[in-house]
């Protein structure tokens, strides 16, 4: 069985299932950058707790966790199975690695799993297993749960992150429901960030990455908070030593909010 790749998406928001942009039509091509997936790990910056826990739930429901949206947004159904045999393999892995993991044993899909994943694999038909974020640790600590879970791409497992290369939503919905003009110094503050990440993946400079806060130009514009960008260190670390990143999407919404995806071998 081949290695598996593993994944950071920038998700979107919620409409992206339904908007014509290069962000949407990026992820209804992610099934072809891969081998077919065995199962799928998927961190999302939507899915928050004291630690780390992992969902046992054979059947998750949806989870509609935004308002304000297109009706239709709240009828769709992605019906992808859980899959409790591996939930259990994973909590094992993470226990392993002393990282003393809970079980949720239901949860339903957050729109950080189900708009992502009903664009890229809209089957519906390979079981997902979903690991959250803990906001309150740092890229270090995300970066060691994916090493922790690395074994599982010789498995054919796919490991996902997903979350956001900027998220800035102050200024983002400044900009999209209010009509203010995008800050032309705040594009630039965009692009230098992303940037930056591209040429330090590129680079495998691991300590300038997981010290991001001081080593990265202008973090707090790009993320006031930190969790959307955790999930990116998750699918680095999984990937192994020395991982080769790709950077398979670029695009931006309304002049600045960065959609960033990377591949990393």
């Amino acid at each position: 069985m081949a290695t598996m790749p593993t994944l950071f998406i920038s998700h979107g928001g919620p409409s992206i299932v339904i908007s014509d942009t290069p962000a949407r039509h990026y992820l209804e091509t992610v099934s072809s950058l891969v081998p077919r997936p065995k199962a799928i790990v998927i961190v999302s910056a939507h899915f928050e707790t004291h630690g780390v826990t992992v969902v046992t739930d054979p059947k998750p429901e949806m989870i509609y966790d935004f308002r304000g949206f297109a009706p239709e947004l709240y009828e769709m159904v992605y019906s992808a199975p859980g899959e409790p045999a591996l939930a259990e393999r994973v909590l094992e892995l993470l226990e392993n690695a002393g990282l003393s993991p809970s079980r949720l044993g239901k949860r339903g899909y957050d729109h950080g799993t189900w708009t992502p994943m009903k664009l890229a694999f809209p089957e519906a038909d390979i079981p997902i297993v979903q690991v959250s974020i803990d906001p309150a640790r740092d890229a270090c600590w995300h970066y060691a749960l994916g090493r922790a879970l690395a074994p599982l791409r010789e498995e054919g497992v796919l490991l996902v992150g997903s979350g956001h290369i900027t998220h800035n939503l102050r200024a983002y919905f400044s900009v999209l429901r209010q009509g203010a003009e995008v800050d032309p110094a705040l594009a630039g503050k965009v692009t230098a960030f992303t940037d930056w990440f591209a040429e330090r993946f590129a680079a495998n400079d691991l300590r300038a990455l997981l010290d991001w806060k001081n080593s990265a130009p202008f973090p707090a514009d790009n993320h006031p908070t930190d969790e959307h960008l955790m999930p990116i260190f998750f699918a680095y670390g999984a990937a192994g030593e020395q991982p080769k990143a790709e950077r398979v999407h670029k695009s931006v919404d309304n002049g600045f909010f960065a959609n960033d995806s990377y591949l990393f071998r």
